[in-house]
């Protein structure tokens, strides 16, 4: 057992765990976060994304202990429950059927808007790619990239 110390949605989080314990597990488990989600534990459908640093990461297969700056769950992506604009955008374009993929969706897509502001629909569907949805509504998720586009720079 490893102390390990954490920077989620703002908080700091001290554990004792395992150093190969998975981020996912961690946040799932001893932190009661339910917005990433485990699905193949390969980190290849990306069901249990998170921001870290900006960037969009897997979290079912990184390491807690590696795990340097900041980490943002979909938990943390309203303020002063005032829903983010992505998390909104989501809910105008009706894009879950499901549901599963959602957390993977939404914080890669809140990582692609990071970088590109006003992504083109290649940079979408390229910075989309990675995360996989079955019910398929990829059209409805590009929409609602561009929706939270033009509501962050309004």
């Amino acid at each position: 057992m490893s102390t390990v110390t954490l920077k989620v949605n703002g908080g700091t989080h001290t554990l004792d765990i395992d150093p190969g314990t998975p981020l996912l597990y961690v946040l799932r488990n001893d932190l009661d976060l339910r917005g990433p989600r485990f699905g193949c534990g390969l980190g290849q459908c990306g069901a249990c994304t998170v921001i870290i640093n900006g960037a969009a990461i897997r979290s079912c297969i990184t390491p807690a202990s590696a795990v340097q700056g900041e980490i943002t769950t979909l938990e943390g992506l309203a303020k002063d429950r005032k829903l983010h604009p992505i998390q909104q955008a989501w809910i105008d374009e009706q894009v879950p059927q499901c549901g599963f993929c959602q957390n993977g969706q939404i914080l890669t897509a809140k990582a692609l808007l990071d970088r590109y502001p006003h992504p083109t629909d290649a940079q979408i569907r390229d910075g989309m790619a990675r995360v996989l949805c079955r019910c398929m509504t990829y059209y409805r998720v590009q929409a609602a990239i561009k929706r939270a586009a033009n509501a962050m720079t309004a």
